[in-house]
């Protein structure tokens, strides 16, 4: 058995020799011993393959044709060949990075039949005898020995936890080191990784870090919150990322996006929005990208201004802001009144040729102005809509037309109503409507006429609420003679009365103008067309002609 190689010249050589040696013999006595490459950045960092709910039967390897087996042929003549150690210890040499030991490095042979009976182990069904199993193996934890276990790809996950536990536990020699650590979290956190052997190697993790936290650093972490955020995990992420502290490390833009991630995918955005506030504190920005994610997360949880605050975290790292985050960020702030004047300003981010298309943040922002009752405001954008793009269409003319006529200020209506066709564009219904609202409301009756008289004449068929608007107007005047002509007017232009039209209507006759005999007609008509009159209304109806009735007996009687 080997005891020591002097020096990495000397490993040189023996390698160029067994390599010789190798290419000649097809049954190798000692498992070549290949050591992990440390972990360079995160985002390039691939996974091992490796699967540990269930055993692969299809696996692949990427320096053999055919998968190498667990047993090692034995030669014709059963001899042991010096040779075939020094293949697998110098493949070793040349190829590890774990530093020297003065100026000899020890390398160890790799009992092949204990490696083979442990990972028949590691590679089956977890039960309570696994450990007092490790034990009877009397196994040897050097590092050679540990690596070759990581690297087995049929080995199941839970089980790798519990033989490193083991491991600390009960064998002296065993020392964790940042190769070994890196190693196992990306072979475990691949595809099929199940929840609990993550909790179970974060546990570890943990361990490990609280005892030697130079054994991690921020890449490792960010690989742990990544493979908890795929499995919906987003509070042991923000766990992770709360240990950095602890373990000696600084998080990445990359480590606050992975928390800010798994916390929106699994619906705490008060702890995600405590991530992004540190993240901003830090001034640490992700990628435009991601950051425009951030941003599309918080606004469909109704925290536009806290994505906001994202926003202008990238504004002051002079990245590019994604066009289609700021058109959602502007169309979610202007649906809160407190923030339509901060949507307003990021208008301003909209230039050149993308102006030109951006309809909808715009629009929104008309709707915003006019809902908190700054129509000049919502004006004034229109205006410059009308000469620098983008071209103002039929519902923002109508945000505006609708501020002016809710606050009764018809002229500049009507102005704004003008304006409209002379851009080509035609008044619809909605338009005339408002309008008409307007002036109803002022008691301005003809003028609301007029309006109406010039929507038949643009449109064949009227709304509804186009004629409700004026009906219930003259009822409130007690112009019931012109309620009623344009009830009936409604047919005219397609409008079928409701069930809720007649209803006003009839109560409107019955309680102001004590009219029970039209309001019969009226109830007959709705008979006939296949409505029905709630038992309040009905009941009304026979109310009013009885008190009617009795007025008459009386005026009989005392004549």
């Amino acid at each position: 058995m080997w005891r020591s190689v002097a020096a990495r010249s000397r490993a040189s050589l023996l390698t160029k020799a067994a390599d010789n040696f190798v290419a000649s013999t097809q049954n190798p006595k000692v498992l070549p011993s290949k050591t992990l490459t440390p972990l360079s950045h995160f985002p390039t960092r691939s996974p091992l393959p490796r699967f540990f709910s269930q055993l692969s039967e299809n696996l692949s390897y990427s320096d053999t044709a055919e998968p190498p087996p667990f047993s090692v042929a034995e030669n014709e003549n059963d001899d042991f060949a010096p040779r075939d150690g020094v293949a697998g210890v110098s493949e070793e040499l040349g190829s590890a990075e774990i530093g020297e030991v003065g100026e000899e490095e020890e390398a160890h042979e790799i009992d092949v039949e204990k490696l083979e009976g442990l990972l028949s182990l590691l590679s089956g069904s977890a039960d309570g005898s696994l450990e007092s199993s490790f034990r009877d193996l009397d196994l040897t934890l050097h590092e050679d020995f540990v690596v070759k276990v990581v690297e087995t790809p049929v080995v199941v996950g839970e089980n790798l936890i519990r033989f490193f536990k083991w491991g600390l536990k009960e064998k002296p020699e065993f020392r964790v080191n940042r190769q070994i650590l890196d190693g196992v979290v990306l072979a475990m956190c691949g595809e099929g990784v199940t929840k609990e052997d993550m909790y179970s190697l974060w546990d570890l993790v943990k361990r490990v870090g609280e005892n030697e936290s130079n054994l991690l650093n921020v890449d490792i972490l960010n690989v742990l919150m990544s493979s908890f955020t795929k499995l919906g995990e987003g509070r042991a992420a923000l766990e992770v990322l709360s240990k950095f502290d602890g373990f000696g490390c600084v998080p990445s833009a990359d480590s606050y996006y992975v928390a800010i991630e798994g916390l929106c995918k699994s619906g705490d955005f008060d702890c995600a929005k405590s991530v992004s506030e540190k993240m901003i504190e830090a001034r640490s920005s992700p990628d435009a990208e991601k950051v425009g994610r951030i941003i599309s997360w918080f606004c469909k949880a109704g925290m536009a201004k806290d994505a906001h605050s994202v926003y202008l975290l990238l504004k002051e790292e002079k990245q590019c802001r994604p066009s289609s985050s700021v058109y959602f960020l502007i169309s979610s702030l202007s649906r809160e009144d407190e923030n339509v004047k901060l949507a307003l300003d990021l208008l301003e981010e909209i230039t050149g040729e993308a102006r030109k298309y951006a309809i909808k943040p715009f629009s929104a922002v008309v709707q915003g102005l006019c809902r908190i009752k700054d129509v000049d405001g919502a004006r004034k954008l229109l205006i410059q809509m009308t000469k620098e793009g983008p071209p103002p269409g039929n519902a923002v003319f109508n945000s505006v037309i609708n501020g002016y006529s809710k606050a009764g200020d018809m002229q500049d209506a009507i102005e704004m109503l003008k304006l409209m066709e002379s851009r080509g564009l035609k008044p619809d219904v909605f338009t005339y409507t408002v309008i008409m609202s307007g002036y109803a409301k002022g008691g301005q009756m003809e003028e609301a006429c007029i309006i109406l008289s010039e929507a038949k004449k643009k449109h064949a068929k009227l709304t509804p609420v186009t004629y409700h608007t004026l009906i219930s107007s003259f009822c409130k005047l007690e112009q019931f003679d012109r309620a009623l002509e344009l009830f009936h007017e409604m047919k005219d232009f397609g409008v079928q009365p409701t069930t809720d039209e007649y209803n006003k209507l009839i109560q409107s006759l019955c309680l102001k103008a004590l009219d029970w005999e039209t309001s019969e007609k009226l109830l007959e008509e709705m008979r006939n067309s296949g409505l029905y009159l709630n038992g309040i209304t009905r009941g009304l109806i026979r109310a009013v002609k009885e008190l009617q009735t009795e007025k008459v007996e009386c005026e009989q009687i005392v004549a």
